[in-house]
């Protein structure tokens, strides 16, 4: 049975498409308000919009609808775990990963501190794992603000900043499931906001990060013997990729298994549609606010996930699903359209501060997506490069992409205009296009190495093994959430 649509409804679809407000062009005198919504763990595919024919996501479909969709935004990667403190300090400084320093932006300017210095009110809510101090100097206002990585969505520790001053010791517990205490936050935010300013309001949603559960009906929104299994699903990933036993792999046991990974889905796609919920809302609190024909509104996510693809769960790998992310910019002067250019999600830096009206930083990596936006241009470079700490590096250009595993010297090559999920790895075909493709972009990694100041050994001198066979191995009893668990706390 095919969950109902009512729950999600909050009249955005009906209120935004027939006016045509996004699309409204403002004074030519305004600096445009910014509304920055960022998704934790969101996998490009789980959105409606981008063919997902099980999940709903109306609102997100609108955004992608009325506005610009990039289907080749990434996240350049990381040098552990927890992917999403580089993705997120890469974002909010213009920076590339072999150019930060550090990950909590000390010494760096952030996009909010830029935008507030050119007068914009500043106003975040949600996860921050970048350092308080970063914070601090970024915005001028905050509400609900989580410090750390991830929490029980049902009790997410929160503290409040106000102008520039924030009580660090008082640390409260929200009384509402992640989503709705953030958007809440940013829907009191739009009402009480300076109106003589443009504010730049960013909201940081920990969904659909897990613990996955959901709140009230979206608890069991999704059945799991109804859940499609990802196309390149495994039991096992077939090597050591260096990282198989890290905290989010943890989450399940091996071999990985149809019904664990169907019913980790439905809990999944429970969290994203709350998630499109709350979004509404915020879209539907700038309509009431009279602000909607004069902002700029960003959704992406930090980056995505493995949930069964290729026998992972984590986003600790250089594959599609885990480094590939959701993309849309929707607001005055953008027509609706998409690309398939090679972008990184740090390139929202630039982007929003040429909206913004603000010159660049000196010091900054990318290239803005404006001109991608307003079709000026096709293409702003011709390949990626991506990294996991020392066990990973990836280059890829429209069609071929190349993996190399530098611990174990393995490598992986895919055609990704015929077999985008990565499942067919050509490495070892004697055919000469896959010869050619091979060393070509073999040669490429190791220029995009010196490109962006990478400096890690393609191969080492003690290789490790290659083998590894997980069976029978348990997931950590308290690192999953069951779905039930919200219904100790509420049902909002």
């Amino acid at each position: 049975m095919k969950p109902s649509l009512t729950i999600l409804c909050v009249g955005v679809i009906c209120i935004l498409l027939p006016c045509g407000i996004l699309s409204a062009q403002p004074r030519s005198d305004e600096q445009p308000n910014i509304l920055f919504l960022l998704a934790d763990d969101q996998r490009w595919d789980s959105i409606g919009a981008h063919g997902n024919t099980v999940i709903q996501t109306p609102n997100i479909d609108q955004l992608a609808r009325q506005g610009f969709s990039f289907s080749n935004a990434y996240c350049f990667g990381s040098p552990h775990g927890a992917v999403c403190i580089p993705s997120r300090a890469m974002l909010h400084t213009g920076r590339s990963l072999f150019r930060l320093s550090n990950l909590n932006m000390d010494g760096y300017q952030t996009l909010g501190e830029i935008l507030g210095e050119h007068g914009y009110e500043t106003f975040a809510t949600g996860k921050w794992h970048n350092g308080r101090p970063s914070f601090v100097k970024s915005f001028q206002q905050g509400r609900n603000i989580m410090f750390g990585g991830m929490s029980n969505h049902a009790e997410v520790p929160i503290v409040q900043l106000d102008r520039h001053e924030m009580d660090f010791s008082a640390v409260e517990v929200g009384q509402h499931f992640s989503s709705k205490l953030f958007a809440d936050a940013a829907i009191q935010f739009l009402y009480e906001r300076d109106i003589d300013r443009p504010f730049f309001c960013y909201v940081s949603f920990t969904a659909p990060h897990d613990p996955r559960m959901s709140p009230g009906n979206f608890n069991r929104m999704y059945q799991p013997d109804e859940m499609p299994l990802p196309k390149n699903f495994l039991p096992q990933h077939p090597f050591n990729n260096g990282d198989l036993t890290t905290r989010d792999e943890n989450l399940g046991a091996w071999p990985r298994t149809p019904e664990m990974i169907r019913a980790q889905t439905a809990d999944y796609f429970g969290l994203v549609s709350h998630l499109d919920e709350q979004v509404g809302r915020i879209l539907e609190a700038l309509r009431e606010t009279d602000v909607l024909k004069n902002t700029i509104i960003i959704y992406a996510a930090d980056h995505g996930l493995g949930l069964g693809s290729h026998g992972l769960l984590g986003k600790q790998n250089l594959y599609e699903h885990s480094m590939k992310a959701p993309l849309f910019v929707v607001g005055p002067g953008i027509a609706p359209g998409q690309s398939e250019a090679l972008v990184y999600l740090y390139e929202l830096f630039p982007t929003l501060l040429e909206f913004a009206g603000v010159a660049d930083p000196a010091e900054k990596d990318g290239q803005s997506l404006v001109p991608l936006i307003h079709g000026n241009s096709e293409r702003t470079r011709d390949y990626l490069f991506t990294a996991y700490g020392t066990s990973m590096r990836a280059v890829r250009d429209i069609r071929w992409k190349l993996i190399r595993y530098p611990q174990i010297h393995r490598t992986q090559l895919f055609d990704l205009k015929n077999d985008p999920d990565e499942i067919h790895d050509l490495s070892e075909s004697k055919d000469v296009v896959h010869r050619t493709e091979f060393e070509r972009l073999s040669d490429l990694m190791v220029r995009a190495q010196q490109e962006f100041n990478d400096t890690q050994p393609l191969s080492v001198d003690q290789p490790q093994p290659a083998e590894i066979d997980l069976t029978g191995r348990e997931r950590k009893p308290d690192q999953w959430q069951p779905r039930w668990i919200v219904e100790k706390y509420f049902k909002d």
